[in-house]
């Protein structure tokens, strides 16, 4: 996992042990960040919406989340979160290996969390509090809620019997069937394009380049992707620089120069155009308006 957002979200934990890859923290948007652009990790997650609206993305199909919705989301599964309108969304996210809850000794959880991390997709994403599950789930999420108030001696076996319980809900009763070979390797596909703008954002990107990365002609490349993300490579290229240069515009002190080079653009007067055009304002105005509204710098 290296998504700039994430990396940041760490400093903000309320609690994390290295020997124990569990944790939770709380965000706000847009007071923390605006989006969290599409990415996937081999963590599992999960969003638990405390307050407010926001727009959440899994697998390419978007949903409109409110107070009480909980996203489940699969290690390596696409998501992403997002302002909706001009709504305010506060969440908790939870974040943790799954190899947590697999017994060394290969017994019978295996057969369960096995398949989970290889891309079997969850039987569904999201729960509402109309669902039948619902209740349930929400139970074993609000037990560790209290559990990580304290942290008492022994909360780890804590934490992992409310995991168990709440994945005990999740399989009881039904087998998850697997995701269809055709989606897999495409969303695969996909998942390799949109790590490697993770990584190589900064740098020039030509169609060609990533055309010849995903083993496609130019066209098919061109093509494919529109299709899969409704919008061209370079529109979504540019998107995602100009979500970093935001965050990055909040967490640092850094020129707006030295900003707009550092996520890639090569011409200020672009990446000026290009901001306001997204952000409705320039960097500049956008800057000092979040600092005005006492948004937290430390992302």
């Amino acid at each position: 996992m290296n998504l700039l957002e994430y990396e940041n979200y760490q400093e903000k934990k309320t609690h994390f042990d290295a020997s124990f890859p569990y944790n939770t923290y709380l965000c706000c948007i847009p007071q923390d960040f605006l989006s969290v652009p599409l990415h996937w990790h081999q963590e599992m997650e999960i969003i638990y919406i405390k307050k407010g609206r926001g727009a959440v993305s899994v697998d390419l199909s978007s949903t409109i989340v409110k107070e009480g919705d909980i996203i489940l989301v699969a290690p390596g599964q696409l998501h992403g979160i997002s302002q909706y309108e001009s709504c305010r969304l506060e969440y908790e996210n939870i974040l943790f290996d799954l190899n947590l809850l697999i017994s060394k000794s290969n017994d019978s959880s295996l057969d369960f969390f096995a398949p989970l991390q290889h891309s079997n997709i969850l039987e569904k994403n999201i729960y509402t509090p109309q669902d039948e599950k619902y209740t349930a789930i929400a139970r074993c999420l609000d037990n560790v809620d209290e559990i990580c108030k304290t942290f008492p001696h022994a909360y780890q076996l804590a934490i992992k019997s409310c995991l168990y319980a709440l994945f005990y809900e999740l399989f009881a009763g039904k087998k998850i069937p697997p995701a269809s070979k055709v989606q897999l390797a495409s969303l695969e596909k996909l998942k390799l394009i949109l790590k490697y703008v993770e990584n190589h954002f900064k740098e020039k990107i030509t169609i060609s380049q990533i055309a010849g990365f995903c083993d496609y002609s130019p066209s098919h490349f061109m093509k494919y992707f529109k299709n899969a993300m409704g919008m061209s490579f370079i529109e979504y290229l540019n998107d995602y620089r100009l979500t970093m240069a935001a965050r990055l515009l909040l967490a640092s002190d850094s020129t707006v120069l030295s900003i707009s080079q550092e996520v890639g653009f090569e011409n200020l007067s672009h990446f000026n155009r290009s901001f306001k055009k997204k952000f409705a304002q320039t960097p500049s105005a956008y800057r000092a308006a979040a600092a005005g509204n006492g948004m937290d710098a430390q992302l």
